[in-house]
C-alpha cells in the first residue's frame, strides 16, 4: 500500500523594528536576560498595550509579498495557556480577523515543475519568552527579554508534499522576507522558525490522516529530517494497525527523531476572545497602496534581472540572493561600473570571504574602480589580488595604490614580443617540443614571461604573441 504526505508549515519570523509589539522596550539580541522587559510585557495591573506602527506596516509588507489579500480590518485576541514564560498567562494573537489572507508562493520542484503553495493567512503576534534548561539539572531560567517580540506567523495550506518541497518553499519565503526588509530572518536567534504539520494518507484518498506538529524547528536540515522521520513513523504505525495520535512532537537534532511533547491542543483549548485593551486595526487603502509602492523591486524580479538582464549563470544567481549583504554589495558596485559578470565573479571569488568581517572597509565605489582597472587591462589579476587584501582592511584609493606600488599592467606588445623572443631563446628544448605537439607547455613559457616581466605583463597579450610564435590556431 503506497502512502502519501501531506504537509502544511506554520512559519514564525521575527518583523525587523527597534521595539516590541506592545510596548516601549528594546528588542537587542544578546543582552543580560530580563533586561529588556517592562511592566507591559508583564501586563502588570493597569498597563495598556500601544500597537508598534512600524510593525504594522512591515507585516503588511510581508502580505503583500507574499500575494496575500490585506485586509482593512484585522482584530487582536488573548490566546489562553499558561507556561513560565508567558507572565501575562496569555498571548496577544490575532485568530478569526488576520491582517492577510489567501496568499501563494511558487515554487519549482525536484522535477523542474513549478507548484503553487497556497498561504492561508498572514497574522501578527507577540512571541513568548525563553525557558532556559542547561544551567542545572534541578530548575530552568526564564528570560523574558523576547516576550513582548512582534512576530509575524505566515501559514500554508496543507498544499506540501514532500520534504524537499517544504525546504524550497521555506528557503524561498526567507529570502522574500530578508529582501524586502521584513525581517533579518536568522535562524540561529530564533528569528526564523517554523512549526510542521504532517499527516499521510494512503494514496488516491481526499480525506486526511490525522496530523502531527512539530514544533519550533529552526533550521532547513532539521525541517528535511524532521519531516522524514515523521512520515515514517506515521507510515509504520498505519500498516501495522495502529492510530495516529494527534499531538504535539519535538525534534531532536542528534536522533534526528520526533518524540512526544504533549497532546495537540485545537483553538477553543486555547479560550480566545478578542483583546479588550486593543482596538480593531482598521486599515486605510491609501496606507496599503503605499506600502505596495514603495517595494523598489520583489524578489521574483531580481532573480529575473540577474538571470536575463545581467546574464548571470543560474549557480551564480543562487549564491547572490542567499546572502542579502551579498546581493547589496553587487547591486550598489554596478551604480559606478557597468559590468556585471566580472563584478559577480569577483565577489563570489574573493569578496564572499571576507564581506562579513569586522575589518571589511572597501566601499562598492572603490571596488568599482578596481573592476574598471581589470577590465580595460591596467591591471592583471594577480596585481589585483594584492590590492584588494589592502583596500579590504583601509578602503584606501584603488588608482593610488595602483601608481604607488607600481602594478600598473605592461601591454606594449613590443616590449611583450621582445620578452618572448628572449624567453623562447632561453629555452629551446621547450619550444621544440611546443613545435612537435605538446601545447601543454604553453603555461611554462607564459610563467617565464610573467617572472621576466615581474607579474606585471598582460596575460591575453602574452598568450596571443606566444600562439603566434607557436604556430597554434
Amino acid at each position: 500500500m503506497r502512502f502519501e504526505a501531506v504537509i502544511g508549515l506554520e512559519v514564525h519570523s521575527q518583523i525587523k523594528t527597534n521595539t516590541k509589539l506592545f510596548s516601549s522596550s528594546n528588542i537587542d539580541y544578546g543582552c543580560d536576560p530580563n533586561s529588556n522587559v517592562s511592566e507591559v510585557d508583564l501586563g502588570l495591573p493597569g498597563t495598556l498595550p500601544v500597537i508598534n506602527s512600524r510593525a504594522v506596516d512591515l507585516a503588511i509588507l510581508a502580505g503583500v509579498s507574499t500575494n496575500c489579500r490585506i485586509n482593512k480590518k484585522s482584530t487582536f485576541a488573548r490566546k489562553h495557556y499558561f507556561y513560565p514564560d508567558l507572565p501575562k498567562g496569555y498571548q496577544i494573537s490575532q485568530y478569526d480577523e488576520p491582517l492577510a489572507t489567501k496568499g501563494y508562493l511558487d515554487i519549482t520542484t525536484s522535477d523542474a515543475m513549478k507548484k503553487t503553495i497556497r498561504i492561508n493567512r498572514v497574522h501578527m503576534e507577540e512571541d513568548a519568552g525563553k525557558l532556559i534548561h542547561d544551567l542545572s539539572n534541578d530548575y530552568s531560567m526564564i528570560d523574558l527579554n523576547r516576550a513582548g517580540v512582534p512576530l509575524i506567523e505566515i501559514v500554508t495550506e496543507p498544499d506540501i508534499s514532500s520534504p524537499d518541497e517544504a525546504v524550497k518553499y521555506l528557503k524561498k519565503l526567507r529570502n522574500i522576507l530578508i529582501f524586502a526588509g521584513i525581517s533579518d530572518c536568522n535562524m540561529e536567534q530564533g528569528n526564523f522558525r517554523c512549526d510542521v504539520n504532517v499527516s499521510v494518507r494512503r494514496v488516491g484518498t481526499e480525506k486526511l490522516g490525522t496530523k502531527t506538529e512539530i514544533k519550533n524547528v529552526n533550521s532547513f536540515r532539521f525541517v528535511q529530517k524532521a519531516i522524514e522521520y515523521e512520515i515514517n513513523r506515521q507510515v509504520q504505525l498505519i500498516e501495522k494497525g495502529k492510530k495516529v495520535i494527534q499531538e504535539t512532537r519535538l525534534f531532536n537534532s542528534k536522533s534526528n527523531k520526533t518524540y512526544s511533547m504533549r497532546s495537540k491542543e485545537d483553538a477553543h483549548d486555547y479560550r480566545y476572545f478578542p483583546d479588550p485593551d486593543l482596538q480593531p486595526l482598521i486599515l486605510s487603502q491609501e496606507r496599503i497602496d503605499k506600502i505596495i509602492n514603495s517595494i523598489p523591486e520583489s524578489f521574483e524580479d531580481k532573480i529575473s534581472n540577474y538571470l536575463n538582464k545581467f546574464q548571470l549563470s543560474r549557480d551564480d544567481v543562487d549564491i547572490l540572493i542567499s546572502d542579502k549583504i551579498l546581493c547589496d554589495f553587487f547591486d550598489s558596485t554596478l551604480e559606478y561600473v557597468d559590468e556585471p559578470k566580472v563584478v559577480c565573479n569577483w565577489i563570489l571569488s574573493e569578496i564572499i570571504r571576507y564581506i562579513k568581517q569586522d575589518n571589511f572597509k572597501l566601499k562598492e565605489e572603490n571596488f568599482a574602480k578596481l573592476i574598471r582597472a581589470i577590465v580595460t587591462g591596467k591591471i592583471n589579476n594577480n596585481s589585483a589580488k594584492e590590492i584588494l587584501s589592502k583596500v579590504i582592511e583601509t578602503n584606501e584609493n584603488v588608482d593610488t595604490l595602483i601608481n604607488d606600488l607600481g602594478l600598473q599592467q605592461e601591454s606594449s606588445e613590443a616590449f611583450l614580443s621582445q620578452i618572448i623572443d628572449n624567453v623562447i631563446q632561453d629555452n629551446r628544448k621547450e619550444y621544440d617540443r611546443i613545435l612537435n605537439g605538446e601545447t601543454k607547455l604553453m603555461t611554462f613559457f607564459v610563467g617565464q614571461v610573467m617572472k621576466e616581466t615581474k607579474g606585471k605583463g598582460n596575460p591575453q597579450i602574452i598568450n596571443k604573441i606566444l600562439k603566434e610564435r607557436f604556430r597554434i590556431d
